[in-house]
């Protein structure tokens, strides 16, 4: 009892139907804004207890609709509904992101298929640059619950790898001990030869929050610059937005299983239908993504309900937005699965 007490303190249920409504500035964003919205949502899940169970829900969350207003930037909608910069930019590529149309309306992507795992701890699926939360489970069967926030992730000539962890430790207000390979980089590139950067101060790229793992090098922490959030700009670590790990860190504990995971292609199940979600293979890691969709698909033991041709059509979208791929669907989304939210925004 006492633990499923905690677990609803920090636990939020997205409700379908729910309408959000802020305020914002007259003249632009500010950080208030981003730290007033509710960040951990818990969103239910129920994976499969056998092949062809119709009870199984792997695609989590619902799209809303958001009408541009002025002054705002691709980058600030992203930040507020909890998506990274590539969610949006990947789905509108011919949006100017600084100058979007005022009074147009988008549909913001805020459902997701989850990534094939053991459903246990963190999941960092590397090529939609989106960390999954799985906490501890009640029992072995029936509903789980499952946080998922957008993260930035390493370079392509320095990239965040394919591994398992452990979270190790958690440390607040941390230094920046910098590692003599970027330290290295850091002295050719810009003359700087620290070999530290103290906590507090707004050239720690650490910010205030570190979440250390098993990994060397490597850490889920903070940032001094959100806008990397669903960029590729790290040294490998995990990026997160300042108010998602100002909360993250107090629900995430210590000795929790982790991965890293390459998934350019995900297939869900949702009330009969099959999802896939597909993005681009940022570290060209996959030869193939049609090989690659047909082994997904092959592996989620629904090949008989998939349409190869709407498969194929989000293979060449590469959205990384769901997209109904069942038989039958005539290349539209099924109304009765998902109906977006329209969100208000008053000044």
């Amino acid at each position: 009892m006492k633990r499923q007490r905690s677990r609803t303190v920090w636990l939020v249920l997205l409700t379908i139907g729910q309408i959000l409504f802020f305020s914002l500035s007259a003249t632009a964003w500010d950080e208030g804004n981003f730290y007033r919205k509710t960040i951990i949502v818990a969103r239910p899940f129920t994976p499969p207890q056998g092949p062809h169970d119709l009870r199984t829900q792997t695609v989590i969350g619902s799209p809303r609709e958001y009408t541009i207003q002025k002054k705002d930037t691709l980058l600030d909608v992203a930040r507020y509904f909890d998506l990274g910069y590539n969610e949006l930019v990947n789905l509108y590529p011919d949006v100017d992101p600084w100058l979007p149309p005022a009074k147009e309306t988008l549909i913001l992507p805020t459902f997701w298929v989850l990534p094939k795992s053991g459903n246990e701890g963190v999941v960092v699926n590397i090529p939609e640059m989106r960390l999954y939360y799985f906490p501890q489970r009640e029992s072995e069967t029936g509903q789980r619950m499952v946080v998922t926030l957008p993260v930035g992730l390493g370079r392509e000539d320095w990239p965040t790898p394919i591994a398992k962890f452990k979270i190790r430790g958690k440390t607040p207000n941390p230094v920046w001990v910098i590692p003599e390979s970027i330290k290295k980089e850091r002295v050719q590139e810009k003359g700087w030869s620290e070999d530290s950067i103290p906590a507090g101060s707004p050239d720690n790229p650490m910010g205030k929050y570190r979440i250390d793992l098993t990994l060397p090098l490597y850490a889920i922490h903070d940032t001094n610059n959100p806008w990397a959030v669903g960029r590729l700009v790290t040294h490998g670590c995990i990026r997160m937005y300042p108010e998602d790990i100002q909360q993250f860190f107090d629900v995430i504990r210590v000795g929790s299983p982790g991965e890293f995971v390459y998934q350019p292609v995900k297939v869900g199940f949702l009330n009969g239908g099959i999802y896939a979600e597909v993005h681009e293979d940022i570290y060209g890691i996959v030869p193939d993504l049609w090989q690659e969709a047909q082994k997904v698909v092959q592996e989620s033991g629904w090949e008989d309900l998939v349409d190869q041709k709407l498969l194929l059509k989000a293979l060449m979208g590469k959205t990384g937005m769901p997209v109904n791929v069942t038989k039958g669907m005539n290349l539209k989304d099924r109304k009765e699965d998902f109906d977006a939210e329209e969100l208000h925004v008053s000044r």
